[in-house]
Protein backbone atom coordinates (compact mmCIF):
# COMPACT_ATOMS: atom_id res chain seq x y z
CA UNK A 1 0.00 0.00 0.00
CA UNK A 2 1.33 3.46 -0.87
CA UNK A 3 2.25 5.93 1.86
CA UNK A 4 -0.29 8.35 3.34
CA UNK A 5 1.70 11.29 2.00
CA UNK A 6 1.66 9.86 -1.53
CA UNK A 7 -2.08 9.19 -1.26
CA UNK A 8 -2.49 12.93 -0.71
CA UNK A 9 -0.22 13.78 -3.64
CA UNK A 10 -2.07 11.40 -5.95
CA UNK A 11 -5.46 12.79 -4.94
CA UNK A 12 -4.24 16.27 -5.84
CA UNK A 13 -2.48 15.21 -9.00
CA UNK A 14 -1.93 18.08 -11.41
CA UNK A 15 -5.09 19.19 -13.20
CA UNK A 16 -2.83 20.76 -15.85
CA UNK A 17 -1.31 17.40 -16.75
CA UNK A 18 -4.78 15.84 -16.71
CA UNK A 19 -5.95 18.50 -19.20
CA UNK A 20 -2.95 17.72 -21.40
CA UNK A 21 -3.94 14.04 -21.50
CA UNK A 22 -7.58 14.95 -22.18
CA UNK A 23 -6.44 17.12 -25.07
CA UNK A 24 -4.80 14.13 -26.71
CA UNK A 25 -8.05 12.17 -26.40
CA UNK A 26 -10.12 15.00 -27.90
CA UNK A 27 -7.63 15.35 -30.76
CA UNK A 28 -8.09 11.67 -31.59
CA UNK A 29 -11.85 12.26 -31.89
CA UNK A 30 -12.08 15.71 -33.51
CA UNK A 31 -8.64 16.09 -35.12
CA UNK A 32 -5.75 18.02 -33.67
CA UNK A 33 -6.55 21.08 -35.80
CA UNK A 34 -9.98 21.36 -34.11
CA UNK A 35 -8.84 21.09 -30.48
CA UNK A 36 -7.43 24.20 -28.81
CA UNK A 37 -5.23 23.14 -25.91
CA UNK A 38 -4.20 26.12 -23.78
CA UNK A 39 -3.42 23.97 -20.73
CA UNK A 40 0.30 23.19 -20.64
CA UNK A 41 3.26 25.60 -20.73
CA UNK A 42 5.14 23.52 -23.30
CA UNK A 43 7.12 25.91 -25.55
CA UNK A 44 6.23 25.74 -29.23
CA UNK A 45 9.12 28.00 -30.31
CA UNK A 46 12.05 26.03 -31.71
CA UNK A 47 15.32 26.00 -29.71
CA UNK A 48 18.07 28.16 -31.24
CA UNK A 49 20.05 26.47 -34.00
CA UNK A 50 23.16 26.89 -31.82
CA UNK A 51 21.83 24.17 -29.48
CA UNK A 52 21.88 21.51 -32.21
CA UNK A 53 25.29 22.68 -33.39
CA UNK A 54 26.69 22.53 -29.86
CA UNK A 55 25.37 18.98 -29.31
CA UNK A 56 27.13 17.72 -32.45
CA UNK A 57 30.35 19.57 -31.63
CA UNK A 58 30.51 18.15 -28.13
CA UNK A 59 29.72 14.57 -29.16
CA UNK A 60 32.24 14.67 -32.00
CA UNK A 61 35.07 16.56 -30.31
CA UNK A 62 35.07 15.78 -26.59
CA UNK A 63 35.93 12.53 -24.82
CA UNK A 64 33.08 10.21 -23.88
CA UNK A 65 34.04 10.39 -20.21
CA UNK A 66 33.84 14.18 -20.21
CA UNK A 67 30.47 14.14 -21.97
CA UNK A 68 28.81 11.23 -20.17
CA UNK A 69 30.76 10.69 -16.95
CA UNK A 70 30.18 11.66 -13.34
CA UNK A 71 31.31 15.02 -12.06
CA UNK A 72 31.01 17.02 -8.83
CA UNK A 73 27.44 17.02 -7.51
CA UNK A 74 27.37 20.76 -8.20
CA UNK A 75 28.22 20.23 -11.85
CA UNK A 76 31.23 20.88 -14.05
CA UNK A 77 33.38 23.68 -12.64
CA UNK A 78 34.08 25.25 -16.02
CA UNK A 79 30.36 25.30 -16.85
CA UNK A 80 29.47 26.95 -13.53
CA UNK A 81 32.28 29.46 -14.02
CA UNK A 82 31.03 30.37 -17.51
CA UNK A 83 27.46 30.84 -16.23
CA UNK A 84 28.70 32.94 -13.30
CA UNK A 85 30.64 35.22 -15.66
CA UNK A 86 27.57 35.56 -17.87
CA UNK A 87 25.40 36.56 -14.88
CA UNK A 88 28.07 39.00 -13.69
CA UNK A 89 28.15 40.67 -17.10
CA UNK A 90 24.36 41.07 -17.18
CA UNK A 91 23.76 42.08 -13.56
CA UNK A 92 27.03 43.64 -12.33
CA UNK A 93 27.78 40.95 -9.73
CA UNK A 94 30.92 39.10 -8.64
CA UNK A 95 29.82 35.49 -8.64
CA UNK A 96 32.17 32.54 -9.15
CA UNK A 97 31.58 28.85 -9.83
CA UNK A 98 31.30 28.40 -6.04
CA UNK A 99 28.01 30.34 -6.05
CA UNK A 100 26.29 27.92 -8.43
CA UNK A 101 24.95 24.39 -8.37
CA UNK A 102 23.76 22.86 -11.64
CA UNK A 103 20.33 21.25 -11.25
CA UNK A 104 17.64 19.23 -13.02
CA UNK A 105 15.74 22.34 -14.02
CA UNK A 106 14.23 24.94 -11.70
CA UNK A 107 12.05 22.23 -10.09
CA UNK A 108 15.11 20.28 -9.00
CA UNK A 109 16.67 23.54 -7.87
CA UNK A 110 13.72 24.55 -5.68
CA UNK A 111 13.70 21.12 -4.07
CA UNK A 112 17.37 21.19 -3.09
CA UNK A 113 16.92 24.71 -1.68
CA UNK A 114 13.94 23.64 0.43
CA UNK A 115 15.72 20.44 1.52
CA UNK A 116 18.59 22.66 2.66
CA UNK A 117 16.45 25.13 4.62
CA UNK A 118 13.46 23.36 6.13
CA UNK A 119 12.90 21.56 9.40
CA UNK A 120 9.49 19.95 9.96
CA UNK A 121 6.74 22.59 10.48
CA UNK A 122 8.92 25.43 9.17
CA UNK A 123 6.96 27.85 7.01
CA UNK A 124 7.44 29.06 3.45
CA UNK A 125 5.39 31.98 2.17
CA UNK A 126 4.26 32.54 -1.39
CA UNK A 127 1.75 34.80 -3.12
CA UNK A 128 -1.44 33.69 -4.83
CA UNK A 129 -1.88 32.92 -7.63
CA UNK A 130 1.13 30.60 -7.78
CA UNK A 131 2.48 27.50 -9.52
CA UNK A 132 0.69 24.70 -7.69
CA UNK A 133 3.75 22.46 -7.31
CA UNK A 134 5.16 24.84 -4.68
CA UNK A 135 2.77 23.27 -2.20
CA UNK A 136 4.07 19.79 -3.01
CA UNK A 137 7.71 20.87 -2.94
CA UNK A 138 7.31 22.35 0.55
CA UNK A 139 5.34 19.33 1.72
CA UNK A 140 8.15 17.06 0.50
CA UNK A 141 10.18 18.27 3.48
CA UNK A 142 7.31 18.48 5.98
CA UNK A 143 7.13 22.24 5.78
CA UNK A 144 4.00 24.39 5.64
CA UNK A 145 3.16 26.63 2.69
CA UNK A 146 1.59 29.90 3.80
CA UNK A 147 -0.35 31.77 1.12
CA UNK A 148 -0.48 35.57 1.02
CA UNK A 149 -2.93 37.21 -1.41
CA UNK A 150 -2.11 39.53 -4.27
CA UNK A 151 -4.20 42.43 -5.50
CA UNK A 152 -6.55 40.75 -8.00
CA UNK A 153 -6.64 43.87 -10.17
CA UNK A 154 -2.84 44.09 -10.60
CA UNK A 155 -1.57 40.79 -9.13
CA UNK A 156 1.04 42.68 -7.12
CA UNK A 157 1.77 40.98 -3.77
CA UNK A 158 0.22 42.44 -0.62
CA UNK A 159 3.37 43.31 1.34
CA UNK A 160 1.43 44.39 4.42
CA UNK A 161 -0.21 40.97 4.55
CA UNK A 162 3.22 39.41 4.04
CA UNK A 163 4.66 41.25 7.02
CA UNK A 164 1.75 40.10 9.18
CA UNK A 165 2.32 36.45 8.21
CA UNK A 166 6.06 36.34 8.97
CA UNK A 167 6.84 34.69 12.30
CA UNK A 168 9.75 32.84 13.97
CA UNK A 169 9.00 29.71 11.91
CA UNK A 170 9.23 31.55 8.57
CA UNK A 171 12.26 30.24 6.68
CA UNK A 172 11.66 31.49 3.15
CA UNK A 173 9.51 33.45 0.71
CA UNK A 174 9.07 32.19 -2.86
CA UNK A 175 8.47 34.66 -5.68
CA UNK A 176 8.02 33.99 -9.40
CA UNK A 177 8.58 36.82 -11.88
CA UNK A 178 7.68 36.85 -14.75
CA UNK A 179 4.80 35.08 -13.12
CA UNK A 180 3.02 31.83 -13.87
CA UNK A 181 0.00 32.13 -14.24
CA UNK A 182 -0.46 35.92 -14.59
CA UNK A 183 2.48 37.06 -16.74
CA UNK A 184 3.09 39.93 -14.30
CA UNK A 185 6.67 41.17 -13.82
CA UNK A 186 7.55 42.52 -10.37
CA UNK A 187 8.94 46.05 -10.64
CA UNK A 188 12.20 47.21 -9.10
CA UNK A 189 10.23 49.26 -6.57
CA UNK A 190 8.24 46.23 -5.50
CA UNK A 191 11.42 44.14 -5.08
CA UNK A 192 13.01 46.93 -3.01
CA UNK A 193 9.91 47.19 -0.83
CA UNK A 194 9.84 43.42 -0.41
CA UNK A 195 13.51 43.39 0.61
CA UNK A 196 12.81 46.14 3.13
CA UNK A 197 10.03 44.08 4.73
CA UNK A 198 12.24 40.98 4.95
CA UNK A 199 15.20 42.90 6.38
CA UNK A 200 12.95 44.49 8.98
CA UNK A 201 11.47 41.14 10.04
CA UNK A 202 14.89 39.47 10.18
CA UNK A 203 16.08 42.17 12.55
CA UNK A 204 12.94 41.97 14.69
CA UNK A 205 12.95 38.18 14.95
CA UNK A 206 16.71 37.56 14.98
CA UNK A 207 16.33 34.93 12.23
CA UNK A 208 17.38 34.43 8.62
CA UNK A 209 14.58 34.67 6.06
CA UNK A 210 15.58 33.57 2.56
CA UNK A 211 14.06 34.91 -0.63
CA UNK A 212 13.76 32.25 -3.35
CA UNK A 213 13.19 33.59 -6.85
CA UNK A 214 11.84 30.99 -9.29
CA UNK A 215 12.93 32.30 -12.70
CA UNK A 216 12.28 29.99 -15.65
CA UNK A 217 10.63 32.87 -17.57
CA UNK A 218 13.27 35.56 -16.94
CA UNK A 219 14.12 36.03 -20.64
CA UNK A 220 10.50 36.00 -21.80
CA UNK A 221 9.57 39.63 -21.19
CA UNK A 222 7.87 42.08 -23.55
CA UNK A 223 7.80 45.76 -24.48
CA UNK A 224 11.19 46.56 -22.94
CA UNK A 225 10.16 45.48 -19.42
CA UNK A 226 13.15 44.81 -17.13
CA UNK A 227 13.16 41.91 -14.69
CA UNK A 228 15.10 42.87 -11.51
CA UNK A 229 17.79 40.40 -10.36
CA UNK A 230 17.15 39.81 -6.68
CA UNK A 231 20.78 39.25 -5.66
CA UNK A 232 21.22 42.98 -6.25
CA UNK A 233 18.50 43.84 -3.72
CA UNK A 234 18.45 41.27 -0.91
CA UNK A 235 21.39 39.49 0.67
CA UNK A 236 19.72 36.21 1.69
CA UNK A 237 18.58 35.26 -1.80
CA UNK A 238 18.51 32.23 -4.05
CA UNK A 239 17.70 32.17 -7.75
CA UNK A 240 16.34 28.94 -9.19
CA UNK A 241 16.81 29.11 -12.96
CA UNK A 242 15.88 26.83 -15.85
CA UNK A 243 16.65 26.85 -19.57
CA UNK A 244 13.31 25.09 -20.22
CA UNK A 245 11.60 28.23 -21.47
CA UNK A 246 14.46 30.57 -22.37
CA UNK A 247 15.95 28.02 -24.80
CA UNK A 248 12.85 25.81 -25.33
CA UNK A 249 14.46 22.80 -23.62
CA UNK A 250 11.87 21.64 -21.05
CA UNK A 251 12.57 17.94 -21.55
CA UNK A 252 16.31 18.30 -20.98
CA UNK A 253 15.85 19.26 -17.30
CA UNK A 254 18.78 21.66 -17.13
CA UNK A 255 19.09 24.66 -14.83
CA UNK A 256 20.94 25.92 -11.78
CA UNK A 257 20.69 27.46 -8.33
CA UNK A 258 22.70 30.55 -7.47
CA UNK A 259 23.26 32.00 -4.00
CA UNK A 260 25.25 35.11 -3.12
CA UNK A 261 28.42 34.74 -1.02
CA UNK A 262 27.13 37.24 1.56
CA UNK A 263 24.06 35.11 2.43
CA UNK A 264 23.86 33.88 6.01
CA UNK A 265 25.63 30.50 6.47
CA UNK A 266 26.77 30.54 2.85
CA UNK A 267 29.42 27.80 3.18
CA UNK A 268 27.00 25.43 4.92
CA UNK A 269 24.33 26.23 2.35
CA UNK A 270 26.56 25.35 -0.61
CA UNK A 271 27.64 22.08 0.99
CA UNK A 272 24.01 21.23 1.74
CA UNK A 273 22.83 22.02 -1.80
CA UNK A 274 25.43 19.58 -3.13
CA UNK A 275 24.43 16.84 -0.72
CA UNK A 276 20.71 17.46 -1.38
CA UNK A 277 21.36 17.14 -5.14
CA UNK A 278 22.77 13.68 -4.48
CA UNK A 279 20.43 12.28 -1.86
CA UNK A 280 17.23 13.46 -3.56
CA UNK A 281 18.27 11.24 -6.45
CA UNK A 282 19.29 13.83 -9.03
CA UNK A 283 23.00 13.15 -8.24
CA UNK A 284 23.97 15.80 -10.78
CA UNK A 285 22.43 17.77 -13.62
CA UNK A 286 22.48 16.13 -17.10
CA UNK A 287 26.11 16.05 -18.20
CA UNK A 288 25.72 16.60 -21.95
CA UNK A 289 23.44 19.59 -21.57
CA UNK A 290 25.68 21.22 -18.98
CA UNK A 291 28.31 21.35 -21.71
CA UNK A 292 25.76 22.47 -24.32
CA UNK A 293 24.59 25.37 -22.14
CA UNK A 294 28.15 26.59 -21.62
CA UNK A 295 28.45 27.00 -25.42
CA UNK A 296 25.07 28.74 -25.80
CA UNK A 297 24.89 31.28 -22.97
CA UNK A 298 24.10 34.17 -25.29
CA UNK A 299 21.60 32.24 -27.42
CA UNK A 300 17.91 33.16 -27.31
CA UNK A 301 14.57 32.04 -28.63
CA UNK A 302 12.49 34.50 -30.63
CA UNK A 303 10.34 36.10 -27.91
CA UNK A 304 8.45 38.09 -30.56
CA UNK A 305 6.65 34.87 -31.50
CA UNK A 306 5.14 34.74 -28.00
CA UNK A 307 4.44 38.47 -28.05
CA UNK A 308 2.50 38.11 -31.30
CA UNK A 309 0.46 35.30 -29.71
CA UNK A 310 -0.15 37.37 -26.59
CA UNK A 311 -1.36 40.36 -28.55
CA UNK A 312 -3.91 38.58 -30.74
CA UNK A 313 -5.34 36.52 -27.86
CA UNK A 314 -5.37 39.30 -25.26
CA UNK A 315 -6.89 41.87 -27.61
CA UNK A 316 -9.61 39.50 -28.78
CA UNK A 317 -10.60 38.38 -25.29
CA UNK A 318 -10.80 41.96 -24.04
CA UNK A 319 -12.82 42.96 -27.10
CA UNK A 320 -15.46 40.29 -26.41
CA UNK A 321 -15.78 41.22 -22.75
CA UNK A 322 -13.21 39.30 -20.72
CA UNK A 323 -11.31 41.19 -17.99
CA UNK A 324 -7.59 40.46 -17.92
CA UNK A 325 -4.30 42.01 -16.75
CA UNK A 326 -2.05 42.34 -19.81
CA UNK A 327 0.97 40.05 -19.34
CA UNK A 328 4.42 41.66 -19.27
CA UNK A 329 6.22 38.33 -19.54
CA UNK A 330 6.01 34.51 -19.58
CA UNK A 331 3.39 33.05 -21.95
CA UNK A 332 0.17 32.98 -19.96
CA UNK A 333 -3.05 34.96 -19.73
CA UNK A 334 -5.07 34.88 -16.51
CA UNK A 335 -8.49 36.37 -17.27
CA UNK A 336 -11.41 36.60 -14.87
CA UNK A 337 -14.03 33.91 -15.34
CA UNK A 338 -17.32 35.45 -16.49
CA UNK A 339 -19.10 33.20 -13.96
CA UNK A 340 -17.98 32.81 -10.32
CA UNK A 341 -17.30 29.06 -10.58
CA UNK A 342 -14.06 28.84 -12.59
CA UNK A 343 -14.11 25.02 -12.52
CA UNK A 344 -17.59 24.97 -14.08
CA UNK A 345 -16.42 27.54 -16.64
CA UNK A 346 -13.45 25.35 -17.62
CA UNK A 347 -15.84 22.41 -18.01
CA UNK A 348 -18.10 24.55 -20.22
CA UNK A 349 -15.10 25.51 -22.36
CA UNK A 350 -14.50 21.86 -23.26
CA UNK A 351 -17.82 21.85 -25.12
CA UNK A 352 -16.09 24.13 -27.63
CA UNK A 353 -12.86 22.06 -27.63
CA UNK A 354 -11.11 24.71 -25.53
CA UNK A 355 -8.84 23.32 -22.82
CA UNK A 356 -8.23 25.93 -20.12
CA UNK A 357 -7.05 25.62 -16.51
CA UNK A 358 -9.25 26.87 -13.63
CA UNK A 359 -7.72 29.57 -11.46
CA UNK A 360 -8.47 27.43 -8.42
CA UNK A 361 -5.47 25.32 -9.44
CA UNK A 362 -3.35 28.37 -8.65
CA UNK A 363 -5.27 29.18 -5.44
CA UNK A 364 -7.03 32.05 -7.20
CA UNK A 365 -10.65 31.07 -7.93
CA UNK A 366 -12.72 33.13 -10.30
CA UNK A 367 -9.99 33.18 -12.98
CA UNK A 368 -8.62 30.80 -15.59
CA UNK A 369 -5.23 30.34 -17.23
CA UNK A 370 -4.45 30.21 -20.93
CA UNK A 371 -1.01 29.08 -22.06
CA UNK A 372 -0.43 30.77 -25.40
CA UNK A 373 2.79 28.97 -26.33
CA UNK A 374 1.00 27.29 -29.23
CA UNK A 375 0.97 28.15 -32.91
CA UNK A 376 -0.33 31.55 -34.01
CA UNK A 377 -2.54 29.83 -36.57
CA UNK A 378 -4.18 27.67 -33.90
CA UNK A 379 -4.82 30.73 -31.71
CA UNK A 380 -6.47 32.48 -34.67
CA UNK A 381 -8.69 29.46 -35.30
CA UNK A 382 -9.62 29.28 -31.59
CA UNK A 383 -11.08 32.78 -31.47
CA UNK A 384 -14.47 31.72 -32.80
CA UNK A 385 -14.70 29.12 -30.03
CA UNK A 386 -14.00 31.82 -27.43
CA UNK A 387 -16.78 33.91 -28.98
CA UNK A 388 -19.21 31.01 -28.64
CA UNK A 389 -18.06 30.26 -25.11
CA UNK A 390 -18.50 33.87 -24.01
CA UNK A 391 -22.04 33.95 -25.47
Amino acid sequence: MISDKMKEYVSKSSIIRAMFEEGKKLSAVYGDENVFDFSLGNPNVEPPESIKKAVFEILNEESANLVHGYMSNSGYGDVRSAIAENINKKHNLKLTEDNLVMTCGAAGGLNIILKTLLNPADEVITFSPFFGEYENYVNNFDGKLVIVPSDTETFEPDLNALEDKINPRTKAVIINSPNNPTGVVYSEKLIKDLAEVLNRKQEQLGTSIYLISDEPYREIAYDGVKVPYILNYYRNSFVGYSYSKSLSLPGERIGYVVCGSDADDFDDIVQSLNVANRILGFVNAPSLFQRVIAKCLDSKVDVNIYKKNRDILYNHLVDIGFSCVKPQGAFYLFPKSPIPDDVAFAAEAKKFNLLIVPGSSFKCPGHFRLSYCISYDKIKRSLDSFDKLMK
